[in-house]
């Protein structure tokens, strides 16, 4: 058994094995694995009595669940017509400029992505961005080059 399997039958023991615990499963593999690979899918899949295409449709539907590799820290930038008024599109650009990435993409050293999200929940400090599980509001273009680089100094 792989270590991925292992994981995943804990998460079953803990979760349960019914259609409803698809949603924690996946979300502990995402926590803990940084994306969903196929092998943890088709691991989810075989533990839970679904089809893998029921596994990878749900995963694929969720922004959060990643079903490809991210870099290590993931910034979001909320896309909602409330953030977009107050100039996400220049703290997108900002943040390609800064991080030499285009929107969708990856660094070279694997340390950040650059993606934008349906909603943050936070419309009226907008704009918004999520790096991991930090939410900052009312970003302006240089304060997100400031956040990223307290995530520079923060990770190696």
């Amino acid at each position: 058994m792989t270590r991925i399997e292992q994981f995943v039958k804990d998460q079953a023991e803990l979760h349960g094995r019914q259609r409803k615990s698809l949603m924690p499963i996946l979300q502990a593999v995402v926590k803990s694995e940084r994306y969903l690979s196929e092998e943890a899918m088709v691991a989810i899949a075989e533990e839970l009595d679904l089809s893998s295409a029921d596994v990878f449709g749900t995963a694929s539907f969720y922004t959060f669940l990643d079903t490809i590799p991210r870099g290590t820290n993931i910034i979001r930038v909320c896309k909602t017509i409330t953030c977009h008024m107050k100039g996400k599109d220049e703290i997108i650009s900002t943040l390609e400029d800064q991080l030499k990435v285009k929107l969708g993409g990856t660094t070279n050293d694997n340390r950040f992505s650059l993606l934008q999200a349906n909603c943050l929940g936070w419309c009226h400090k907008g704009p918004v961005m999520l790096v991991n599980d930090e939410v900052h509001t009312e970003v302006t273009p240089e304060r997100a080059v400031e956040v990223v680089r307290e995530y520079l100094k923060k990770t190696p």
